[in-house]
């Protein structure tokens, strides 16, 4: 039977692994070739370009472990720093299904460890971890008949992917691309952009800067605005809106289009987290380590962290699960809902959870 597998399907087997002891073929493989891991997804940066004095964009060529995203979703990425494995998650900008490609843009963000190391220290040959992507902001399996693909900032990055991905399909329906960023030296992607749009007549596009002397007329968002962007003159009859950007951005297309012609995701943190937490009075418990910590404000993440220790994280803002943690004991309210529960013994987010009281964790 074992002849009939291929070299990769065999090197998979549950058979090889127990050959090669408790470690498995992945630490073996890799002591040849970093990327050459046969269960971990694994990517060598084999282009790197700095489109902004901000940003760095990496072209990565992922190994057959990564199964692939849809266009929106974002991927769990894994950088080592001084030793250390940090996780965040970023949005893909390429071709959902691009054969062993994908293309990652990261804004340096003035407190982002991660986002400040790859700006000044990718470099191809390095190799990064990614998770299984994750995330319902994809669009849908029947396509928009009238799509206008909105986003601000770095939430260009999924909306591009989606553009990207109808434009290969040879979607020929009207799309309207809009972006919104700082400067018009803080846009990102806007000659790909717009050589996409000069070879399919169906894409409009408008870039929109919101500050300094680059600010237009008119830049808040608006029906008509958006509607002005569609090449076939229709309005917003019957149009679909992607949009992914800061909170002010997704209330102001969710208060244009009716709620269910909406797909929305939001790449900055409710401000609520940064302030919640400090009216509560009480004690956290962290009790695989055996310390403890009086309440204080912010989530409960970032309490942990103020008391010396490092649990998991990844978005910081809800959406990636990667600090999902037991809560054993205590009262906690979720920051996105308000919701407080005080049940024993559930999984909770730690960056979106405040403690309402004595809480016990499992850190």
């Amino acid at each position: 039977m074992l002849a009939t597998l291929t070299p990769r399907r065999f090197l998979r087997s549950n058979f090889v692994d127990l050959l090669v002891g408790p470690h498995g073929i992945d630490r073996y493989l890799e002591l040849i070739r970093p990327e050459l891991t046969i269960h971990d997804a694994r990517a060598e940066v084999v282009s790197v370009r700095r489109q902004t004095a901000r940003s760095v964009t990496l072209t990565l060529r992922p190994n057959a472990a990564w199964r692939g995203f849809r266009a929106g979703q974002f991927v769990r990425v894994g950088v080592e720093i001084d030793g250390v494995r940090r996780t965040r998650t970023y949005s893909p900008a390429s071709v959902e299904g691009a054969a062993r490609e994908l293309e990652l843009t990261v804004t340096e963000h003035p407190e982002g460890l991660v986002s400040r190391h790859l700006l000044a220290h990718a470099r191809p040959g390095a190799v990064l971890h990614l998770g299984d992507a994750q995330g319902d902001f994809v669009l849908p399996e029947r396509r928009p008949s009238r799509l206008a693909l909105i986003s601000g900032g770095s939430g260009i990055t999924p909306v591009l992917s989606m553009l990207r991905t109808l434009c290969a399909e040879g979607h020929a329906d009207p799309v309207a691309f809009i972006h919104y960023a700082r400067t018009a030296a803080d846009w990102l992607y806007a000659p790909e952009v717009r050589a996409l749009a000069a070879r399919h007549p169906n894409v409009r596009v408008a870039f929109v800067a919101t500050r300094g002397e680059d600010r237009g007329a008119g830049v808040h968002v608006s029906g008509e605005a958006i509607a002005a962007a569609f090449a076939d003159g229709a309005g917003l009859h019957d149009a679909h809106a992607a949009v992914c950007g800061p909170p002010a951005l997704l209330e102001a297309v969710q208060s244009i289009f009716e709620p269910e012609r909406v797909f929305a995701e939001t790449f900055t943190p409710p401000s609520i987290v940064l302030a919640a937490g400090a009216t509560a009075e009480g004690t956290l418990h962290f009790t695989r380590s055996g310390a403890s910590a009086p309440i204080g404000a912010g989530s409960l993440l970032e309490q942990a962290e103020g008391a010396g220790l490092t649990p998991a994280f990844g978005c910081r803002m809800g959406i990636c699960h990667t600090c999902t943690c037991r809560k054993t004991a205590g009262p906690v309210r979720n920051v996105l809902t308000g919701e407080i529960s005080d049940e024993e013994d559930e999984d909770i987010q730690l960056c979106v959870s405040v403690p309402a009281g004595d809480v016990a964790l499992e850190i």
